[in-house]
Formats: structure tokens, C-alpha cells, sequence
């Protein structure tokens, strides 16, 4: 979360000089969305993080009304962001234009616009005016970039080529809607090689409701495929998070050659009860993407093991009816084993941020008979409600880590084949975790629990 006021997408992920760094789409002045800057903090280890002065203000002949989302590059040791420009022509009628642009920084904290700016003025001819979030690497020498756009009112991502990040040439669209539910504006586009194949990362707006899926106001997910010269020939979309609360996604590459991810967790037009505090927005914990028979995991980063204060060990039991866990609190980790070959419940689930008389609970339900999972925050604390249901690997055992972070808690489901992601908001004395079974039981495995320190006062 930033110092105060309201944050948003992830910006210009990066492992620069042996330091993570992470900007990120700040309002500093209020906790609602406003002109955007570019907030920016700084971690060795990815758990804690150290804030440094805003990176990027609007207000300059290329970027009037805000600068909206972008990417970092290392450019021959130079730190140097590549961000959208947004101009207002009129709110009244959501009239802009949008272009693209470089800053540079030679200390790593202070940043120069490129004089050279707007770099890439405009979106190409005949397209509209939507035309934001570029996400630029380097490929064969040359700097490459993507940027989402629209055609028609249906969404797809635009690709660029440069020798020098100041001039770029459109080297066409990379991938586009198919003409089925696939939204009309593809924001935050993210491009890159992951085992054989290549995987395009994106937040589309304006998917519509199937059922269970694309529940939340705008989506993100992901085409699997294969790339080669300027060309990606790719598969379905794919949801990546089932939660409330995920957008935005960015990736980068770290020392240690993982393709890591951090979004956004809150969503447009959710409730935001933080706000009346003076601020809105956090990060995701970040996440090691891998890719296994063309389906993206997520798995929490190792190096979240620093955030465990107290073990407590939940040696193996069959569980009928429920059993109130041995910790309590709204900083908690869980890691849990359920032996479902010797389950039979139909039914079970886990209760957290659960008031002692009932009034307040996040439920985390799990369907043997559909093999789904269902997060429910009907009773989850202040202004949020909703079902959020996802299928699930049903096989001999259901791994479970899970994070619950006072007004958030994200879900890991077999070494994060499935996660989901959501803000809750219970009262403080909503402590209570229990596991609990309908018409059966459940066969805990040896698991353990973690009460959690806190990294941020």
C-alpha cells in the first residue's frame, strides 16, 4: 500500500542493481482516483519495502492529466520508465488521447522526462483513442513493446520495435479479439517467453458474465501461444486470479531467472471502506508464475517465509462436524493438507476472520460433487459482499496455503494451480479460523499454521 492517498496498477516492475524495485499508479492527494503519478518503493527481499519520493507527476505538454501505466527497463545501467500519457480534451464528454513516453534516472529515485517526448505520439491510423500500458523488453538486441488498444470497440494489443527507446516503429497488432466474449479494451498487456512457449498477460474491459466466470467488473487472464517473427498464434483466454480483487497483473524477470507477478488488489468499482482512513489500493503478495500443460500457476515467491513469527503445528485428525484451530488472528498463514481419499464429506470448508457470535466470517467452501471451490464474502466485514467460484483439481489430496492479511486474503489451491484473491473488511475483534464439514468427514493430514509479523506499521 502507499504512504497515503489512493494507488492502484502495478508500474515498472523491476530487478535493477541487485534491488527490487515497484512503482505503481499513485493519487497522493486523496484516496480517490485522480491525475496519476508515479509512486515507487524499494525491497531487498521482496518483504520489505522502503518508499522513495514520487517518481513521475503529471502536468508536462505530453502527459497534462496523468501518468497512466507503463514498464522499466534497464537501459545500459540506466533505470529508465516507459509510461502512457493521458491528456484530457473534455471530461464532460471522455474526451483524450493518449501517447507513450520515456524518463530516465541515473540515481535510481530521481527522474527526467525525455525531451524527445511523446515518443510514440499517437495510435495508429484508423484506431481509437484508447492506447495505454506499454510493457517493453528486449528481444534479439532490439527493444520490443506492447500496448493495449481498441479497433472496432474490441480489444487487442499493439506491438512496436526501437534500436534506442526514443524513436519506435509499429510493427503491427500481435493479438486480437476473436470475435467471441473477449472484451472491447485490452489494458496492461505483459509479453514473455515462459518454458517453450510464450504467454500474453491482460486485463480486459467488457467481458460479460458466464455463469461462475467473469463475475468481477473487468478481468484478467491470459492467452498461452507461440511467437515468432512478430507473430503470436494463440490459444483461449483464461482467467489467472477467481478472487474479488485482482487486476492489472505486471511480470518481471529476477536474479534468480523467475518470471514473478504482483497485481493490483482491489478492483474498479468495488467498495472501499479504507478510503474514509485516507487511503485506498495494495499490492498483491508477489507470485513465481509457471507454466505446466498450458496453464499458468501462481505460487507465493519462498522468500514470504520471512514473515513467519509464531508456528503452529496442526497435527493430522478426522474432523466431523468442525474444529476451531489452535490461532486466531487476521494475520495468519495456513498451510493445510486434506486427505480426500479418505474424506466423505461432499462438503468442507474453512471460516476465518470469524466473529465469536457469527455475525462476521469469510468462507472458503470447497464442492466434491461439482469440484469447485467457492469464496464467499456475504458476512466478510464492511461493504463487500459476493460468491466467487472457481472448478478445482479433485484428486487423492487437496493442498491449501492461504494468507489472510487483516482486510485481504489470497488462496494458493495445489501449489497455486487455482487462486483467488479478495479484500475483506472485518471488525478487529473478528478472530476466530475454524474448519468445518457438512454430512461427513474431512481427513486433515499433518499441517501447520503461522501467526504473521507485521512489516508495515
Amino acid at each position: 500500500m502507499a504512504p497515503s492517498g489512493w494507488m492502484n496498477d502495478p508500474n515498472g516492475l523491476i530487478y535493477y542493481n541487485n534491488q527490487y524495485h515497484a512503482f505503481y499508479q499513485h493519487h497522493p492527494y486523496d484516496p480517490t482516483h485522480g491525475p496519476m503519478h508515479w509512486g515507487h518503493a524499494i525491497s531487498d527481499d521482496l518483504v520489505h519495502w522502503n518508499h522513495l519520493p514520487i517518481a513521475l507527476a503529471p502536468g508536462d505538454r505530453c502527459d497534462q492529466s496523468g501518468c497512466f501505466s507503463g514498464s522499466a527497463v534497464d537501459d545500459n545501467g540506466v533505470l529508465t520508465l516507459l509510461y502512457t500519457g493521458h491528456n484530457v480534451i473534455n471530461r464532460e464528454r471522455d474526451t483524450f488521447y493518449q501517447n507513450q513516453n520515456v524518463a530516465r534516472s541515473i540515481d535510481g529515485i530521481h527522474f527526467e522526462k525525455s525531451s524527445q517526448n511523446p515518443v510514440i505520439p499517437s495510435q495508429p491510423d484508423g484506431m481509437q483513442h484508447h492506447f495505454r500500458d506499454p510493457k517493453v523488453w528486449k528481444e534479439n538486441g532490439s527493444w520490443k513493446m506492447v500496448v493495449g488498444s481498441i479497433e472496432d470497440e474490441r480489444g487487442q494489443v499493439l506491438l512496436y520495435q526501437s534500436d534506442q527507446l526514443e524513436t519506435w516503429s509499429y510493427e503491427g497488432v500481435l493479438a486480437k479479439h476473436n470475435g467471441g466474449n473477449e472484451g472491447y479494451m485490452w489494458e496492461c498487456p505483459d509479453f514473455f517467453p515462459l518454458g517453450d512457449e510464450h504467454v500474453l498477460l491482460l486485463s480486459p474491459q467488457g467481458i460479460q458474465t458466464e455463469g461462475d466466470r467473469y463475475q468481477n467488473h473487468h478481468q484478467t487472464g491470459y492467452f498461452v501461444g507461440h511467437y515468432k517473427k512478430n507473430q503470436f498464434e494463440r490459444g483461449p483466454f483464461k482467467e489467472l486470479d477467481y478472487g474479488h480483487d485482482f487486476y492489472a497483473v505486471q511480470t518481471f524477470l529476477d536474479g534468480k531467472n523467475r518470471r514473478i507477478a504482483i497485481g493490483w488488489m482491489d478492483m474498479w468499482e468495488s467498495p472501499m471502506p479504507s478510503q474514509k482512513e485516507g487511503w485506498a489500493g495494495a499490492f498483491t503478495l508477489p507470485r513465481e508464475l509457471l507454466l505446466k500443460n498450458g496453464h499458468l500457476y501462481m505460487k507465493p515467491v519462498d522468500e514470504l517465509v520471512a514473515l513467519r513469527e509464531t508456528e503452529i503445528k496442526l497435527p493430522s485428525r478426522n474432523i466431523a462436524n468442525s474444529w476451531s484451530l489452535p490461532l486466531q488472528g487476521q494475520k495468519i498463514e495456513l498451510v493445510l493438507a486434506i486427505n480426500l481419499s479418505q474424506t466423505n464429506a461432499k462438503r468442507f470448508g474453512l471460516k476465518l476472520a470469524q466473529a465469536e457470535d457469527g455475525s462476521e466470517e469469510t468462507v472458503l467452501f470447497f464442492n466434491a460433487e461439482t469440484k469447485t471451490v467457492t469464496l464467499d464474502r456475504s458476512r466478510a466485514g464492511e461493504g463487500v459482499t459476493g460468491k466467487r467460484t472457481a472448478p478445482i483439481s479433485w484428486n487423492d489430496q487437496l493442498h491449501i496455503q492461504l494468507f489472510l492479511d487483516r482486510s485481504s486474503i489470497e488462496v494458493f489451491l495445489n501449489d497455486g494451480e487455482t487462486v483467488l484473491t479478495s479484500r475483506i473488511y472485518p471488525r478487529e475483534t473478528s478472530r476466530g479460523a475454524e474448519l468445518f464439514t457438512l454430512n461427513g468427514d474431512v481427513q486433515l493430514e499433518d499441517s501447520v499454521g503461522y501467526v504473521l509479523k507485521t512489516v508495515i506499521a
